[in-house]
């Protein structure tokens, strides 16, 4: 049996993101993902799911799920055998956009979290193509299922998390930074960045894909993940 594959969402997103990694990837190998809650700083979401993740594993995470990868990877590196940050971010948070976020967190609290997800969030992640609206619907879904408390906790962990350009630097170990073309939440400039901090890194760009690759075109993203996962 191959070693483990952890995967980890993005903001607001559950299980479900990872549905085509789940089918191409379990048949070989344990494949499994952890909730992005319980905690309200990055750095307690990483231990959080240490204690759950296998002994040593390869990890995988996309948007908050890979600024939550890097802060394990500063953490405990011993227990990451390969490291894939998709459609993310090593940067600290902008005064301007932690700011932004209040109002959101306000709105949410007084019953907003459909309106916020629809109107400023949703039109965000993807590309156009014939599945974004399906894609969609289940990014609400997942939104709803989770609810405003986490939409509250994991905003403020976003608000203040570390910049972990360090990290990246002294990670030696096969990297895969991907992200797709289309991305207007974490540019490609943001991912050529990690491929140049990371001392083994192979950047992968998916066509067609904005925010959410792994649904967006899971054939592209999954194949790269295979390349990735047998190097």
């Amino acid at each position: 049996m191959q070693s483990p594959l952890l995967l980890l969402p993005g903001m607001m997103c559950d299980a479900r993101l990872f549905q085509p990694q789940f089918t191409a990837f379990s048949a070989t190998r344990p494949v499994m993902t952890a909730p992005l809650s319980g905690a309200s700083t990055i750095p307690e979401l990483a231990a959080h799911i240490f204690g759950a993740a296998p002994e040593r594993f390869a990890l995988a995470g996309l948007s908050m799920g890979g600024i939550v990868a890097m802060e394990m990877a500063r953490q405990a590196p011993e227990r990451i055998e390969r490291i894939a940050l998709l459609d993310t971010n090593p940067l600290a948070e902008p005064p301007d956009r932690a700011a932004a976020r209040e109002p959101q967190i306000a709105d949410v609290r007084a019953g907003g979290l459909r309106r916020v997800m629809r109107d400023e969030m949703k039109p965000n992640y993807l590309a156009d193509g014939p599945n974004q609206g399906a894609i969609l619907d289940l990014c609400m879904a997942m939104a709803e299922t989770l609810g405003p408390a986490v939409f509250e906790s994991q905003s403020r962990a976003l608000q203040i998390r570390p910049d972990q350009s360090d990290t990246l630097r002294g990670l030696n170990i096969p990297a895969l930074v991907l992200c797709g073309a289309e991305d207007s939440l974490c540019p490609l400039e943001r991912h050529t960045l990690m491929r140049d901090l990371l001392p083994d890194a192979t950047l992968e760009v998916i066509e067609g894909a904005g925010h959410l690759p792994t649904l967006e075109q899971p054939d592209a993203t999954n194949a790269a993940l295979l390349r990735w996962l047998e190097r």
